[in-house]
């Protein structure tokens, strides 16, 4: 183990995003001195060239790109082996399809710093989209507290050795992000200012169905391990702020909003628990 840094990348079919990721993580600024850094691609079963785009992604000087090929799909067993492999103090777990800022990496290797446990993330950025409903959708929820205020390390999230040594391999579960943020503390997790961008899922029916699997993962995680929910931070918006956003964007307020009413229909039932809007 050294005082580096390991960024995990689970990557189940992403040709189309890997090496945009991969680049914009090698054109990170420099590390705090001393830190290795290393990326592992965790290229698992996968039918497409994630695995070959990834190993022809030159590493700048004082990076090392090591590609994992597992032949079992999953995530939550990608990041197992990701773990097992990782050779750094600070944890970065980091998915495929987001493009981190020059200033992230560092910025979380620098906060991270401390043996002891901790959690950290960025602050997102939603990657423009094509559909005019998910950029309606996506004005409203950027704005809303859990998103400006908290830590909600989605696309990206970042621990200590010490931290991840709470429990032991991932669950199976659909919420891997919601379950390690309630691992920490409020006062144990830190929200770094570099941004991120992250893409929204394009249109109303993958909009309702990944709000669908989110409320899904959320529930999943209070019934199998609601111990956890003691660190949960997210306060609903007052009545004053509900009507400040109606009043500031009614289009994004009425969408998201539809969004939520139809998450509670069969209409847009999926048959797997796991969805990918994409």
């Amino acid at each position: 183990m050294t005082r580096g840094v390991s960024v995990l990348i689970p990557a189940h079919d992403e040709a189309e995003y890997i090496a945009g990721c991969l680049q914009a993580v090698f054109a990170s600024d420099p590390l705090p001195a001393g830190m290795a850094a290393e990326v592992l691609v965790l290229a698992n079963g996968c039918r497409d060239e994630t695995a070959a785009l990834a190993r022809v992604q030159p590493p700048p000087a004082g990076w090392d790109l090591r590609v994992l090929e597992l032949p079992e799909g999953g995530k939550l067993g990608a990041l197992n082996a990701g773990d097992a492999a990782a050779r750094g103090g600070i944890l970065i777990y980091l998915d495929a399809d987001v493009a981190v800022s020059p200033a992230l990496i560092p910025q979380l290797a620098a906060a991270l710093s401390q043996d002891v446990p901790l959690y950290a993330s960025g602050c997102p950025q939603v990657a423009l989209a094509r559909s005019a409903v998910t950029r309606a959708y996506a004005r409203l929820w950027t704005r809303l507290p859990f998103v400006t205020g908290g830590v909600p390390g989605f696309g990206i999230f970042a621990m200590t050795r010490a931290g991840r040594q709470r429990w032991g391999d991932w669950p199976d579960i659909i919420a891997d992000d919601i379950f390690a943020r309630l691992n920490f503390a409020p006062s144990e997790r830190v929200k770094v200012p570099a941004v991120y961008s992250w893409p929204m899922v394009e249109g109303f029916r993958n909009l309702v169905r990944v709000r669908r699997r989110q409320n899904a993962g959320v529930a999943e995680v209070a019934s199998k391990y609601p111990g956890l929910l003691q660190n949960e931070d997210k306060i609903p918006p007052s009545a004053g702020a509900v009507l400040k956003l109606l009043l500031s964007d009614p289009t994004g307020f009425a969408v998201y909003a539809m969004v939520g009413l139809a998450t509670k229909t069969p209409l847009f039932a999926s048959a797997s628990r796991w969805t990918r809007g994409r």
